[in-house]
């Protein structure tokens, strides 16, 4: 059974100054005893509801907690876009969930972590971080790698914060559905569950999406012209970890899968066909080599 709480959290600013609390949301399943704890992450854009199938498959066997990032869902939007820059803040977050949970438990606990695109790069940062409050065991990225092209930022750029706003929630779901199409084939159910729970109803009854724009600050344009370099991170990392990929996928290119099989966790490589980026987990079968490999 899922259950929906919020977490008051410090908001850890750049300049080592502390800015007003802000609450971090989450979803949780399973039962409160079970030491096996799974923490899912979504994407740029996303929120935490794109995990309810996989947490519904998987809170029989773990204690499940899907988190929105600051900015998304239902957690608060910062008051100055430029602390969304600042990913020392998103790992702090994190840091004080697993804090809070740990206080929960008097024995040991088993901590796998799941991320899509950008919730996988926040599960590696944490994986490495030697200040953890519960160190990951295993970790799961869905499309993404430490390196990330230039084009794939140009091309996000071209809708990340534009904030638009629609008439209706069908004009809602129908460009939802434009602008995520590389999740590749969905059902009618799954397409209705993302749009429902990406929609943003404002006062005037028209709908956009329920992210902060200002989440758009880290597409600054001197940023889109070079790839990001991860690798020195991708070489600490340790944990047994599986990458999925969309063979479709602008963002997790051949090379960069291949390079991450040979260097630092020597990553395990899903390849899921007719997907780009980024899979995410709401198929039978994606959820099943998900399960598979923390289960394993």
């Amino acid at each position: 059974m899922m259950h929906t709480k919020r977490l008051l959290v410090p908001t850890y600013l750049s300049n080592n100054k502390v800015g007003k609390s802000h609450h971090i949301a989450y979803t949780e399943w399973g039962g409160r005893n079970n030491p096996h704890v799974v923490i899912c992450v979504h994407g740029l854009t996303r929120n935490c509801r794109d995990y309810d199938f996989l947490a519904n498959a998987l809170e029989t066997d773990c204690r499940v907690f899907c988190v929105d990032v600051v900015g998304r869902g239902q957690s608060d939007w910062l008051d100055h876009a430029e602390d969304y820059d600042n990913y020392q803040l998103y790992l702090s977050d994190v840091k004080e969930l697993l804090t809070y949970i740990r206080k929960q438990y008097r024995g040991d606990i088993k901590l796998d972590w799941i991320g899509i695109s950008m919730g996988g790069l926040i599960g590696m940062l944490m994986a490495i971080n030697p200040e953890i409050p519960i160190p990951i065991r295993r970790l799961i990225m869905s499309d993404i790698g430490p390196l990330i092209p230039a084009t794939a930022l140009q091309r996000m750029s071209d809708y990340v914060g534009k904030d638009p706003h629609f008439n209706s929630f069908d004009e809602f779901d129908a460009y939802l559905r434009k602008i995520s199409v590389s999740f590749g084939p969905l059902t009618e159910d799954q397409w209705h569950h993302l749009s429902k729970h990406s929609a943003r109803k404002y006062d005037d009854g028209t709908y956009g999406f329920l992210y902060d724009p200002k989440i758009a600050v880290s597409f600054k344009k001197d940023r889109l012209k070079k790839d990001i370099d991860l690798w020195g991170y991708w070489d600490q990392l340790q944990v047994p970890t599986l990458v999925l990929r969309g063979t479709e996928s602008d963002v997790l290119s051949p090379d960069t899968a291949a390079e991450m099989q040979k260097r630092g966790p020597k990553a395990e490589i899903v390849e899921l066909t007719g997907i780009g980026h980024a899979p995410i987990f709401l198929d039978s079968k994606q959820i099943a080599i998900a399960k598979e490999f923390l289960l394993r």
